[in-house]
């Protein structure tokens, strides 16, 4: 996996940035958005509330990927996350969102907040049009449409949960350990293009995650906070034209869908029998 250095100052604040998240999603709109502000001049904050239609989308789109057997799969695996596991992932997002709010203190008043349903909507490319961002950096579970991420005149990013391009999507370290494949848990910080994360890739981060005791939503954070000053610098190369995308020729690609509790039960009896054995436990 690649690693860079901390952006220079000289750097912080050259370009104008806008970030795309999730309302109700702390890690992004209180700890990156304050992230983004120390890299770049934050002009914009586009908060994403999203209404029961987009929901029941999802829930199609899941039923035509997955099946009627692996919709139910998913929908057990996310009544087992909420009883059993959400309240500790909870309490380590607070405890790493207030950390990032120390480190970089608070969001400029200068930056404006949109609120909108949709980051495709009218009012949201009225918005980045306004803002005139040299990049912008998407957390959000819709793909954008080309009018929106070419907006941004040094690109649109994504911070990946995943190598890509084997996993592509939003679950892709989860997938990654489900499948033993422990070498491709980590980040991918790429460019947005036409399709499901097949843009230009920038570097890859990974962290000594330990997939015995940390959930798939802890490591998939926390890859990300534990390397926050390489994914900057290396942002801020390739906004700037100066850093070269990784090839990726001839790797498999694969788009994985939602979470599953069957695979997420082999995961962890995999994970503690290699614990047993005496294995390493870590990427």
């Amino acid at each position: 996996m690649h690693g860079f250095e901390k952006a220079s100052n000289s750097q912080v604040g050259v370009f104008r940035s806008v970030l795309i998240c999730h309302q109700g999603y702390p890690f992004d709109q209180e700890g990156l958005s304050r992230w983004l502000a120390s890299i770049s001049s934050l002009a914009g904050v586009v908060l994403l509330e999203e209404g029961v239609q987009r929901g029941l989308q999802r829930v199609r789109r899941e039923l035509r990927r997955s099946g009627l057997a692996g919709f139910l799969d998913v929908a057990a695996f996310r009544l087992f996350y909420r009883l059993f596991l959400a309240a500790r992932d909870r309490a380590w997002e607070a405890e790493a969102v207030e950390s990032m709010k120390r480190r970089f203190g608070p969001v400029p008043e200068t930056a404006r907040v949109l609120r909108a349903t949709s980051p495709n909507a009218p009012e949201v490319i009225d918005f980045l049009r306004e803002c005139r961002p040299d990049f912008m950096v998407a957390r959000c579970k819709t793909l954008l449409k080309p009018e929106v991420f070419r907006i941004p005149t040094g690109g649109t990013y994504v911070l990946h949960p995943g190598i890509c391009p084997e996993y592509r999507n939003a679950h892709g370290c989860f997938w990654a350990l489900a499948q033993g494949d422990l070498e491709r848990v980590g980040l991918t910080l790429l460019r947005i293009d036409e399709g499901v994360d097949t843009g230009p890739v920038y570097g890859y981060f990974a962290y000594p995650y330990d997939e015995r005791r940390e959930s798939h939503v802890v490591i998939q954070l926390r890859v990300l906070r534990e390397n926050l000053d390489a994914v900057g610098a290396r942002l801020l190369e390739a906004v700037a034209g100066t850093a070269a995308p990784v090839p990726v020729d001839g790797r498999e690609s694969r788009t994985w869908g939602q979470p599953w509790l069957t695979a997420y039960l082999r995961w962890k009896a995999r994970a503690r029998r290699g614990a047993r054995k005496g294995d390493v436990v870590r990427a």
